[in-house]
């Protein structure tokens, strides 16, 4: 029981770490770094870039309230609220960007937030229902 109360905590401070990274990535000054390609395999980099920070935000989440999903139900209950946390959150780091003087919001960004947010969950709701199948 200790363990699993610790585990619980660890990944609610991944997860406040990982929100502070992103917040950092979304809002600093990179305008002075060197330049990048601008695509890879002709997906816009910046689009990649926010797909990638996203994508973890289901998964740590999950992992932070995994208790709380006994059943299939409870289970889908838990991921489309952090699938819907997670766009809320996506979409206040637009906000916040377009309120900057160094950088714009995105609606394409936004998208590419979503959709890694969207994938995560159906890909960890899929884990945790196989998950549960295993147990006796």
């Amino acid at each position: 029981m200790k363990q699993n109360r610790l585990r619980s905590i660890l990944f609610k401070i991944a997860m406040l770490l990982y929100i502070a990274a992103v917040a950092y990535l979304c809002f600093a000054n990179f305008h002075k770094l060197p330049d990048v390609p601008k695509s890879f395999l002709g997906i816009p980099m910046d689009k990649l870039v926010h797909f990638c920070m996203f994508f973890p935000f289901p998964i740590l989440a999950f992992l932070a309230y995994d208790k709380l999903t006994d059943t299939p139900l409870k289970a889908l209950a838990a991921l489309i609220s952090i699938c819907a946390v997670g766009c809320i959150f996506a979409g206040i780091t637009e906000l916040v960007q377009d309120s900057l003087p160094y950088r714009t919001k995105d609606l394409n960004d936004f998208g590419a937030d979503c959709l890694a947010v969207g994938l995560a969950s159906v890909l960890t709701f899929i884990i945790d229902i196989s998950k549960m199948r295993k147990k006796p």
